[in-house]
């Protein structure tokens, strides 16, 4: 199916809002989902005979920069048995307190491999996933103090009495 084809099938299927925008310039087209029904759009891509999208292959949080005030999540899903990938991206904006971490819904429970990809974006970037079953970190330990892929990130000097380089 062409990413036309899978644009259409998801109007049809949930209405004109859940398709936000597409990217179709560079090496990667994605459909621009809109956020809170990504784990509705995954279950439907997966379990849909047409498209199957059996594989998470990828889940990237991302930090849009400090002047954007944005933050979102990039899946790479792959059909294994028809041979296709398609990307899709969701977003929103959120300020940069670390105390208001931007929130967007687990699809760990249409593919299990989202369960560790999302703990490396929350643990990297500060992204929080609604509903996940074992949110922590997964790199840094518990202790740690921010989330050192985001672009305003300040390197600690020291950790527990340690220098960092």
């Amino acid at each position: 199916m062409s990413i036309a084809e899978i644009k259409s099938l998801l109007i049809e299927k949930f209405g004109e809002g859940v398709v936000v925008g597409e990217e179709t310039t560079g090496l990667q087209p994605a459909l621009l989902i809109d956020p809170d029904r990504i784990a509705d759009v995954c279950l439907e891509l997966r379990d849909n005979p047409q498209t199957y999208f059996d594989f998470l292959s990828c889940l990237s949080g991302v930090d849009y920069g400090v002047e954007a005030g944005r933050f979102g999540v990039v899946y790479h899903l792959a059909s294994i048995p028809f041979q296709t990938q398609l990307t899709l991206k969701i977003s929103k904006e959120n300020g940069r307190d670390l105390e208001n971490l931007p929130s967007f819904p687990t699809i760990s429970s249409v593919y299990r491999a989202a369960d560790w990809h999302e703990r490396e974006a929350f643990d990297m970037e500060g992204i929080f996933f609604e509903g996940h079953p074992d949110l922590r970190r997964i790199l840094l330990p518990d202790d740690w103090d921010g989330y050192p892929l985001r672009k305003d990130y300040k390197t600690a000097e020291f950790y527990k009495g340690i220098k960092i380089d």
